[in-house]
């Protein structure tokens, strides 16, 4: 179908929503322990584990149509520093430019690029760092279109993301991608305030994606529990007591509504420093039974592990979210390997791209569009 480059590649979930059609030519991430999941899974021929200020156009084979890059969200998440592009994690996104540039110089120049972060690089600098992503993409020949995609669409996990997805400029656009004017529900308030923000030579370059809906989700959290699961130990009736004491009355009131469901709830449970009635920070366990997972977030994005909390009538058990879990609500199939380390698999899965979102991208947007540049390259 077609040939890719992924950048901060971590485990290769990119990869993975792309699919067997699609094939790598060449990815990258800097982080050892990540390469050696990616490796175990897709093998090492394609994979360079390197800092991207260290990746030349020369480690680049071939042509790509697309190239991926969901480059690090610390400095520009909500609970990150807020140090922006011009943090030092957030900040390869230069450098990942850079690589684009030289494949332009080289007659190289990939028909698409999608980029993957969080939503709050809308924000983040009072919404200077998307304007600098979109003039980037802008000057260097792209058409380009934003989309926040939630992966609770296909997934039980809310898991919102940012996706700027940039078309080469002589590449023919299907108008039936597009819409004249932004459309729920992945263009957001919060997006379409950004697009809004935009200079106006710039904002009349942006692209509104016509990205269909997908079919209703039929799994829930619950769905995705393991009953004996390998990496994480049940806790004992005093730890859950425990845990159940240092929430609010409301969380409280939550826990006895699932009671009386009459089904197996399941409800993930983050700590909260909160202020109580008199003023003073204690730390609170909030919980949601909605039958979606909080999003799964890696300790350095400042947010603790997520723990469950499974009921089924009067009887209530707890433990932390198991490995395999999270690898399950970013849509990874129970054979794909993970690492033996507990935290280095939450790491590798809280740091990843759900697959289901990639998949859904890659039949609505890519395809049709490498598509439409295959058949205008064989008409002319």
């Amino acid at each position: 179908m077609g040939k890719f480059y992924e950048f901060f590649a971590g485990g290769g979930m990119a990869r993975m929503g792309l699919g067997p059609e699609w094939s790598c030519l060449f990815a990258n991430d800097f982080d050892f322990k990540k390469g050696l999941t990616y490796q175990a899974n897709f093998g090492a021929a394609e994979l360079k584990v390197d800092d991207i200020r260290k990746v030349t156009a020369g480690d680049l084979p071939g042509v790509a149509d697309l190239v991926w890059g969901s480059f690090p969200c610390q400095d520009l998440s909500l609970a990150g520093v807020g140090a922006g592009l011009k943090g030092e994690r957030s900040g390869t996104f230069y450098p990942f430019w850079d690589v684009i540039a030289a494949l332009r110089a080289d007659g190289r120049a990939p028909k698409m690029v999608a980029l993957e972060n969080v939503c709050g690089t809308l924000t983040s600098h009072g919404g200077k760092d998307f304007e600098a992503i979109c003039r980037t993409f802008a000057k260097a020949g792209y058409r380009c279109g934003a989309l926040v995609i939630n992966a609770d669409l296909f997934l039980p996990q809310s898991r919102p993301r940012l996706f700027v997805i940039g078309v080469r400029a002589d590449v023919a656009i299907d108008p039936a991608l597009l819409s004249p004017e932004p459309l729920e529900p992945f263009h957001t308030r919060g997006l379409c305030r950004a697009v809004a923000s935009l200079p106006a030579a710039l904002r009349n370059k942006m692209l509104w994606w016509n990205l269909p809906t997908p079919s209703h989700r039929l799994r829930t959290f619950a769905d995705e529990i393991e009953d004996n699961p390998l990496s994480v130990a049940w806790h004992t009736p005093a730890e859950t007591q425990a845990l159940l004491a240092k929430m609010s009355p409301v969380n409280k009131a939550k826990v006895t509504s699932a009671q009386r469901a009459g089904r197996r709830m399941v409800g993930g449970v983050y700590n909260r420093t909160r202020l109580n009635e008199r003023g003073v920070k204690v730390q609170r366990a909030e919980v949601r039974f909605d039958d979606v997972s909080g999003c799964l977030r890696t300790p350095a994005g400042g947010s603790s592990r997520q723990t469950i909390l499974v009921i089924d009538g009067k009887k209530i058990r707890s433990r932390l979210i198991s490995a395999r879990e999270t690898a399950r609500l970013m849509g990874l199939p129970d054979d794909y390997k993970l690492p033996k380390n507990y935290n280095e698999a939450y790491h590798l899965t809280g740091d990843g791209v759900a697959v289901h979102v990639v998949r859904h991208l890659a039949q609505h947007i890519f395809e049709p569009l490498l598509g439409e540049a295959v058949q205008a390259r064989e008409v002319a």
